[in-house]
Formats: structure tokens, C-alpha cells, sequence
């Protein structure tokens, strides 16, 4: 999808954030309940409404994948007609659940779906006030709490997201996504994370690790898990040593660590450009032990635009570590950069 359907869809399509991830999945977490209450009039016609919001998600998705490809002159235009597609087609829906609700208030169920609905298409604030209440009406519901961690983590205040975790994982302790999500705002917010534990920041950054290891445990396939537990090495500080063989050699074990991490996460990857995205992370680790022909290799292997950005300035340390090493730059050892250079976030720390 080009930049400008991107920009412009991004008032309907939620985006999470780094620490709050991407669990609309686990937002409906205690509705498969539903399923199985089939001589109960009122979880029928819940199930409904949900079947009609998961069915208009699906074809809201396919719309976005044929979208104007980048460049098209028609692609400004043809974001705002989606974008009022998108309205068009989500608005019924919305009407339902309220309807339902307005029927049955004290349904925590409805409230939690409802909630689900509002913020997969932005709308944060009223998510919000619908989990609260799914919240209040079933204090039991694990899901409430994860999902209302997640959105005061985007929005805050992120203090209320660390217990609103901790009682998730309370009340489901196996569910991999509440350790997974717990385990990232943990490491995204470590200031905020030394003063909830009462300790430092590599402590912080273990009890990180920790969380993820429990959910990979339950989840050993989920790439984005491995990535973000591959993603932890970057804060690990190394013991303070005036020998510096031993420093250089603690610096090589946390990087080979730091690689066969990387190394589980690509051998999981759904995808070319998430298979690209590991390889920027290998080229990261050698630049750090000044194998650069090695980090430059890897970086011939990243072609995707998603990626150039990044790759670049990566290409730019090489070129500037060569220079540091007496060394001549070359086409040899560091590869072209792609005439194209969207602007993409840098997703590493």
C-alpha cells in the first residue's frame, strides 16, 4: 500500500505502539465462550454482531491489499474513497453493538467486543471506556485487564499498565500475548519499570527477558516474540573489567548470544521483508565486533524499501568504521544503496 493510503487510513486503522502490540486477537479473548451457548437467545445474537465485525474486517484487510500501488496519481484519491468505504461499510456494525448494548448494559462480554471494535478502527478514548466497564462488570476477565494495559501504555499514563498486567497474568497465567505484551512495556518503559520494581535498569531489563521466555515457552512459533526477546540484547551491559581480553571476550559471548536469538527469529519469519529486517540486526551485531565485511554481506542480502532507510545509515557506519580502520571503502564491501529511500521508522533501540 503506498505512503499516502498509509496516511490517510491511519485515523480508522489502529496502530499500537511499541510497548502494546499487536493482540486484537487476544482482545476477544473470552468470547469463544459464546460459541458453545447456542440455546442462550442473547449470546446468539452477540455471536452475530461479532461474526458480521470479524467478516467486515476481512474484506476492510483485502480492500487495503488492492489499494492504488505507490506512485499512482489516482492514490490520494483513492485513499479518501476508501477511507469513506471503510466508514461506510463499519458504521452498521457499530450501531448494532450499541443497540445490543443499550438492550443489555450489564453484558461484559459486549462491552469487551465493543471495546475491540472501537479501537481496531481508532477511536482509543471510547475503547477505553468500554473495557473499563467490561472491567467493572467481570472483574475475572483476564482480557479486560490485558486490554486496557495495552491502551494506557499508548496513551497513558503507563503506570496503570504495569498492574493492570500483573492481574491479567494473575488471573490467566498461561496465555502467552499477556506475558508477551507484559514482557515489552517492560522493556520499553524502563525508567517508568525501576520505579514499579524498585530496582535497576538491568534488572529491568531480566525481568524483560524473563516474561519472554515465559511466553516462548507457551508460544515457541510466534516470531515477533523471538524477534522482541532477540531485541533485549541490545540493553545488556557487559561487567565492568579493566582486562581487556576478558571484556573482549564478553563482548563476542553476548553477541553470538545476541545472533543465535536473531538466528531462532529468522528461521520463524512469515516473511521476505521480516526475513530482510533479521539480516539489519546481523549486520548491527558485526559492525559491533568490527566485522564489517561480514555486516556489509548482510546487508547486500536487504533489497526491500521498507528497509532502506535503515540500511543506509548501517551502510554509513561501515563506511565510516573502514575509514577509522585505515580501510578504502569499495563496492566490493559496501553494497549499493537503493536510488529510492521511503521514510520508515527505525525499529531498533
Amino acid at each position: 500500500m503506498s505512503d499516502v493510503l498509509v496516511g490517510a487510513l491511519t485515523v480508522l486503522l489502529a496502530t499500537n505502539p511499541p510497548a502494546a502490540l499487536t493482540n486484537l486477537v487476544l482482545e476477544k479473548t473470552g468470547l469463544a465462550v459464546l460459541q458453545t451457548r447456542t440455546n442462550d437467545p442473547v449470546a446468539r445474537e452477540l455471536q452475530l454482531i461479532l461474526d458480521a465485525d470479524d467478516a467486515a474486517q476481512e474484506e476492510i484487510d483485502r480492500w487495503i491489499e488492492e489499494a492504488e500501488p505507490e506512485g499512482d496519481p489516482g492514490a490520494r484519491l483513492a485513499a479518501s474513497t476508501l477511507r469513506g468505504r471503510i466508514q461506510q461499510r463499519i458504521e452498521p456494525i457499530r450501531n448494532r453493538y450499541r443497540e445490543f448494548l443499550s438492550a443489555h448494559p450489564t453484558n461484559a462480554t459486549a462491552h469487551l467486543a465493543f471495546g475491540s471494535f472501537l479501537n481496531a478502527y481508532g477511536d482509543e478514548p471510547a475503547a477505553i471506556q468500554s473495557w473499563e466497564r467490561a472491567r467493572q462488570l467481570d472483574p475475572r476477565n483476564p482480557a479486560s485487564w490485558n486490554n486496557l494495559a495495552n491502551a494506557y501504555a499508548h496513551s497513558g499514563p503507563v503506570t496503570k499498565s504495569f498492574p493492570m498486567f500483573e492481574e491479567a497474568i494473575r488471573l490467566n497465567p498461561t496465555e502467552p500475548v499477556y506475558l508477551h505484551n507484559y514482557g515489552t512495556l517492560v522493556f520499553m518503559f524502563r525508567r517508568d519499570a525501576t520505579n514499579h520494581f524498585k530496582c535497576d535498569e538491568q534488572e529491568v531489563f531480566q525481568k524483560a527477558f524473563g516474561l519472554y521466555q515465559r511466553a516462548i515457552a507457551l508460544d515457541p512459533n510466534n516470531f515477533q516474540l523471538a524477534a522482541d526477546v532477540a531485541q533485549t540484547y541490545y540493553g545488556w551491559r557487559l561487567p565492568r573489567t579493566t582486562n581487556s581480553v576478558a571484556a573482549a571476550r564478553a563482548e563476542l559471548d553476548l553477541a553470538t548470544t545476541a545472533m543465535k536469538a536473531w538466528t531462532n527469529a529468522l528461521s520463524l519469519a512469515p516473511n521476505e521483508i521480516d526475513r530482510e529486517g533479521v539480516q539489519l540486526h546481523f549486520a548491527r551485531w558485526n559492525i559491533r565486533l568490527g566485522r564489517l565485511e561480514e555486516a556489509s554481506r548482510h546487508l547486500s542480502t536487504v533489497t526491500n524499501e521498507a528497509h532502506a532507510v535503515i540500511r543506509k545509515r548501517l551502510e554509513k557506519t561501515v563506511r565510516e568504521r573502514e575509514v577509522e580502520l585505515n580501510r578504502t571503502p569499495s563496492e566490493a564491501t559496501v553494497p549499493r544503496t537503493p536510488s529510492r529511500q521511503p521514510e520508515a521508522p527505525d525499529p531498533m533501540p
